[in-house]
């Protein structure tokens, strides 16, 4: 169970997050998310107009956070290089430390909330990576691919190896991870 912190509507969060990286959307009923926030039922919809409104917003929470994690050691001055390395290991580590943010990513962005964000072009997290992204190409550094296709290639041998972690399967090791991020550079530059 998780802490109970003062604010109602992180509890309510915090309660969402726990519970859907667990059950999924459709199997978290909003009776559960309130009994583990300790808050009434009614009071989610003080906070929230409808459980859709709840996911989106704590996918936006969620967004932030990885966001601004990603971009504390971000530097204009490094090279494409050295930022894709660092920022992929950033976010390898966020969602190894994060199990539940990885697991409702994972579910967001295969539902259809994930793929109304992306048609709506609205996705703030891809932002920095598809700059890096454009410098590398016009820097000739890295392949000119379409930027879905530079994402799978990054971020897709990554998401793998968490799944596979998270299932028991194996355990990831730094080797490892700098070993898939190495991968990932040679695989999209020139």
């Amino acid at each position: 169970m998780t802490k109970k912190p003062k604010d109602k509507r992180q509890a309510i969060l915090d309660a969402a997050l726990e519970i859907f990286a667990k059950n999924g959307f459709h199997s978290s009923p909003t009776s559960e998310i309130s009994r583990m926030a300790n808050v009434g039922t009614g009071t989610i919809y003080r906070y929230f107009d409808n459980k859709d409104n709840l996911i989106n917003t704590l996918h936006d929470e969620v967004e932030q956070r990885l966001r601004a994690t990603a971009l504390e050691e971000y530097n204009e001055q490094a090279s494409v290089r050295e930022n894709i390395f660092k920022t992929l290991s950033i976010v390898f580590h966020f969602f190894l430390d994060n199990p539940n943010e990885f697991k409702f990513f994972e579910q967001y962005y295969h539902s259809p909330y994930g793929i109304e964000k992306k048609r709506s072009q609205e996705d703030s997290c891809e932002r920095p990576m598809i700059d890096l992204f454009n410098r590398g190409i016009e820097q000739h550094i890295i392949k000119d691919l379409p930027h879905d296709l530079l994402f799978a290639l990054c971020f897709g041998p990554m998401t793998r190896l968490i799944r596979d972690q998270l299932t028991g399967y194996f355990t990831i090791t730094d080797e490892m991870i700098q070993a898939t991020i190495k991968a990932a550079w040679d695989s999209i530059r020139l």
